[in-house]
């Protein structure tokens, strides 16, 4: 959890600095493309990244803002949760060897003592079901299967906070595209009369909100699909190692 914290305080203190810096930056290239509109008919040296900086600030600061920190927030879970899942990977070839040579030449302290030299998940469970043999396969296999699940819940964890900012995001971009679409009514009804430009630019903003909402979905979905992939790889490595120490300990025991 500290870890999570840190990686969120340094992500948001990130993300202010940018957004500070590129409403300065902003600034400077919104004035310098309106003195070159003004001389040539159309702007072509605005880049992707000006444009989109220049569309985020024209969306507001309500919705914009919730928007956005739905994407630091996601974002700073994500990385949270890649670096865990790295962390978490084992050669499980290598521990499952490094395991049987111990068994065979040392017993089972040897082994727990491989374990405990080893990170992961993988090396927890071999620890746990090593740690109940002495009660016998039918409590070791139990050990195995119940820190398995112990093990799987560590590894999804803050996992569906990611897939909450994914369904939140694009629902306040629509949020906000109905709630600038009933400002711009509200404002011909005023008027009583219907003209389009006095409606275009409250149009145009709110569909903003929906066009970042769902940028910050889309961004969102791709780590979350890569967290969920990483998770299912280690899931099964645990599955396939469990197997095998209760084949080596079903040996050792003969």
């Amino acid at each position: 959890m500290k870890r999570l914290f840190s990686i969120l305080a340094i992500t948001c203190l990130m993300a202010i600095g940018t957004v500070n810096a590129n409403a300065t930056t902003l600034a400077t290239t919104t004035a310098t493309v309106t003195t070159l509109a003004q001389e040539e008919p159309a702007s072509e040296d605005v880049s992707f990244h000006q444009e989109l900086k220049k569309r985020f600030i024209e969306g507001g600061p309500g919705f914009m803002g919730i928007v956005l920190l739905c994407l630091i927030l996601g974002l700073a879970i994500a990385i949270e949760r890649i670096i865990f899942l790295n962390l978490s990977t084992t050669n499980t070839k290598k521990l499952t060897q490094n395991v049987e040579d111990a068994l065979n030449s040392g017993g089972v302290e040897a082994a727990k003592e491989v374990c405990r030299n080893t990170k992961g998940p993988v090396a927890s469970i071999f620890y746990q079901g090593l740690d109940r043999t002495d009660e016998g396969i039918d409590a070791a296999e139990k050990a195995v299967v119940a820190y398995g699940g112990v093990q799987m819940g560590q590894l999804e964890k803050n996992v569906s906070w990611i897939s909450l900012f994914i369904a939140l995001a694009p629902m306040l971009g629509f949020m906000g595209t109905v709630i600038g679409m009933i400002q711009a009514f509200d404002k011909i009804e005023a008027a009583g009369d219907m003209q389009p430009s006095l409606v275009a630019g409250g149009i145009k903003v709110a569909l903003l909100t929906t066009v970042f909402g769902l940028i910050v979905a889309i961004i969102l979905q791709i780590f979350y699909n890569y967290i969920i992939a990483k998770i299912d790889s280690i899931v099964n490595d645990m599955e396939d190692a469990s197997i095998t120490l209760m084949d080596l300990l079903v040996r050792h025991k003969k």
